[in-house]
């Protein structure tokens, strides 16, 4: 075991695909020269060289679909928006021909292509560079979504990803990069669209994802101190979603509660409180709980900013709510 950030093991895992494969390659804004806007990519360039490390111009609608026509010959590329803010630009190539074309042609084509880049707020940034647009691409059939929360993680997930057949959109953190971790030596997959209890507990289910698994694991550990277990569950995977784990833990726990960096309209939390509740719905004790952002775009006021991301005390006040706890 050997310690990296969150930046070098998305580096690592794109390194280790790319000398095994010759057709994958990195395109995107900056992630050559500059090593990555987040120094995501660095040294990428002096080992595999402008061929196959490309910097573009900043144009998303251009590079997303010059990167669909090559995974449709053959390739297996992978494409950094410097953020998903960013990806809306190119978002026809990715939604009307990478997450269609397998659908449409029979079966004859399929498109092995990686979308990368940091996702959801990172501070006092602005409204249009402040969203969450999971729920977006997960809603689309022929994707599949997958946010990770810590950097052992990403990094088994990102080399699935990058071997996946299909297209994967791969959701960061602008706020993760310099978390820390031990990752193994040894190289290790992850399998996409299995979530990860990651801790256990009986009072309350406590589901989230992306970096605001942090908010979910502290609440966890200090409602512990007063006495109540809770279990906090990872998805990674946002499409293909778990079922499974989170149905089972609820049956198990009999309350539920969503944490979500996102507006609450047509959610990730939306379409797991009517799975539960369709399924599970004689297991409950109480009526489901979430907490999302405000249905208003991020404030750039850093005041305003602290009041509309989800707080800790407000995932902790709903948890006792769901327990009928004062």
């Amino acid at each position: 075991m050997a310690e990296y950030t969150f930046r070098e093991v998305i580096a690592q895992a794109m390194s280790e695909e790319m000398r095994k494969d010759e057709s994958i390659y990195l395109m995107g804004e900056e992630v050559a020269e500059y090593n990555g806007a987040y120094k995501a990519s660095k040294g990428m360039l002096d080992e595999f060289g402008a061929k196959r490390i490309i910097d573009t111009p900043i144009a998303e609608l251009g590079f997303a679909g010059i990167s669909v026509g090559a995974a449709l010959n053959g390739n297996r590329p992978i494409v950094e928006f410097m953020t998903f803010n960013f990806s809306l630009v190119g978002i026809d190539q990715i939604i009307n021909n990478a997450a269609k074309i397998r659908q449409m042609s029979g079966g004859q084509w399929n498109c092995p292509i990686v979308f990368r880049g940091p996702t959801a707020s990172a501070g006092q940034l602005g409204a249009t560079h402040s969203q969450a647009f999971e729920s977006w691409y997960a809603n689309c059939p022929g994707l599949k979504v997958v946010v990770p929360s810590n950097p052992y993680d990403a990094k088994g997930l990102l080399k699935t990803a990058i071997q996946d057949n299909d297209p994967v959109i791969f959701m960061e953190s602008e706020q993760m990069y310099g978390d820390k971790m031990e990752i193994p030596e040894e190289e290790y997959y992850l399998p996409i669209g299995k979530a990860e209890i990651k801790k256990e507990g009986k009072d309350v289910t406590l589901v989230s994802f992306g970096k605001i698994m942090k908010l979910a694991i502290q609440a966890a550990e200090d409602l512990a101190k007063e006495g109540i277990s809770v279990e906090v569950i990872d998805l990674r995977t946002v499409r293909p979603l778990d079922y499974d784990t989170i149905l089972e833990s609820v049956k198990k726990t009999n309350r539920l509660v969503i944490l979500e960096e996102a507006w609450p309209f047509a959610s990730i939390s939306s379409e797991i409180t009517y799975m539960v509740q369709q399924k599970a719905f004689d297991y409950l004790d109480a009526p489901i709980k979430r907490v999302t952002t405000p249905d208003a775009p991020a404030p750039y006021s850093a005041a305003l900013f602290a009041e509309w991301f989800p707080k800790l005390e407000k995932v902790k006040e709903e948890i006792k709510k769901a327990m009928y706890v004062k």
